[in-house]
């Protein structure tokens, strides 16, 4: 069997890295991909954005299944584009990736089928939301409505900074079309976590409990990124817990989209503040998350390919799902100047002493090759994940195979997974 997996970062690198293991799977192919993903893929220099050459190229090459991994592909309605050719691909239609796409179709859409989540109202003049925010006080949230690569989300301690949030969207246009409006909503105090599960649009399986770092700095300080490491299992999910969420949150949605005639097939990821035992939606993703992929993946005891074809046929009730009871831990390396400006070009080393660590790897995220050298290429270049018997041993082992990699301004967090030590 043939797979395309499309993208070119460290979750694509997480389910290429799986798929290479699959009994079912023969040759896997990447586009874009990346300098990792070539050492077991054949990566295609392919625009994910011309979806009618990619249904071309997946025809000539007789590939049984594509993979979709980024939000944009989805957003613009690659899934569609395939289906309407007869090809098999596993993720939702653009209809159904306005959870993800539209902050705002995803907040109308929690308000109507009265599924937990912050109160809000949506704007599209910076005056009337200026006023809103002076009114409302801080700490606020303001968000972006469309795609910014997860950097469209500003938690304000004060008004001023929600106001200067306002005046990046609204006013610099920071994030093109996709801040053409905005959302402020109250800001809920509690504990984040990341939920992900498999659907064929009627059963939903949750996958094992995740949660990821946001924000650059050490203590959950500096800006937001796209995420600077993540590990899995996250104990504030309970086994209660993941009840109540499948109950209140997950189980509503996939029905509610049924309402509206949209039948939601793939991954369905969760972000959820959890206060007094309740969960509350702070939005959705329409596929794996990045990096929290990378620590789940690594405890996936199925072969990932009878999951993805039985999402494909709308038989994933047929599928048992096992995982390892080991923890996984991720850390992310990231280049110098991130989340902001940084160089590329980087040259970086020590990969082959990382892979003498057991139970460690490295995805790669951002990194090409330059004169046949490898070096950085984006602002989130690795992600070391390392597996363990419990959170603290899998900790130790992706620090231990952190501190084998060098690159000329590289920067990470020094306490992932703490805030699960800690507890």
């Amino acid at each position: 069997m043939k797979v395309l997996v499309i993208g070119g970062g460290g979750r694509e690198h997480a389910l290429v890295w799986k798929l290479s293991q699959s009994r079912l799977v023969d040759r896997v192919y990447c586009t874009p991909g990346n300098a990792g993903i070539a050492d077991i893929a054949e990566c295609v220099s392919a625009d994910s954005s011309d979806f009618s050459k990619l249904v071309d190229f997946v025809k000539y090459e007789w590939i049984d299944l594509t993979v979709v991994g980024p939000e944009d592909p989805l957003s613009k309605g690659i899934v569609d584009a395939f289906e309407k050719e007869g090809r098999r691909i596993v993720g939702p239609t653009k209809a159904a990736a306005q959870l993800e796409s539209s902050k705002i179709f995803c907040k109308d859409f929690l308000r109507k089928y009265r599924i937990a989540t912050a109160d809000y109202k949506v704007f599209s003049a910076y005056s009337q939301a200026a006023d809103y925010v002076r009114m409302k006080g801080a700490p606020i949230v303001v968000k972006a409505d469309g795609l910014a690569a997860g950097k469209g989300v500003f938690v304000a301690g004060t008004v001023e900074e929600a106001l200067e949030a306002l005046t990046i969207i609204l006013k610099e246009r920071a994030f093109g079309d996709a801040g053409n409006r905005v959302i402020v909503e109250e800001c809920i105090m509690g504990e984040e976590a990341s939920f992900m599960a498999f659907t064929d649009g009627t059963t939903i399986v949750p996958m094992v409990s995740s949660q990821d770092h946001k924000r650059i700095f050490d203590g959950d300080n500096g800006p937001n990124t796209g995420g600077m490491g993540a590990y899995s299992p996250a104990p504030v999910i309970t086994t209660a817990l993941e009840s109540e969420i499948m109950e209140r949150v997950m189980h509503p949605t996939i029905n509610g989209l049924k309402s509206e005639g949209i039948k939601y097939k793939g991954i369905l990821y969760a972000g959820l503040m959890i206060k007094d035992g309740i969960p509350y939606v702070l939005e959705f993703n329409c596929r794996f998350g990045d990096p929290e992929t990378q620590p789940v993946l690594m405890r996936l005891d199925t072969d990932i390919m009878d999951i993805f074809d039985a999402i494909a046929d709308e038989r994933l009730s047929e599928v048992e799902i096992k995982w390892k009871e080991e923890s996984a831990v991720c850390v992310v390396l990231a280049s110098g100047g991130y989340p902001g400006k940084y160089d590329n070009g980087r040259e970086i080393a020590g990969l082959e002493e990382a892979k003498e660590i057991n139970d460690a790897y490295v995805f790669h995220a951002g990194t090409s090759f330059n004169d046949g050298r490898l070096v950085t290429a984006g602002g989130r270049v690795l992600g070391v994940t390392g597996l363990g018997k419990d959170i603290r041993a899998a900790k130790e082992k992706a620090y231990e195979a952190v501190g084998r990699v060098r690159f000329d301004g590289m920067q990470y967090r020094k306490d992932i997974a703490d805030r699960a030590l800690n507890r």
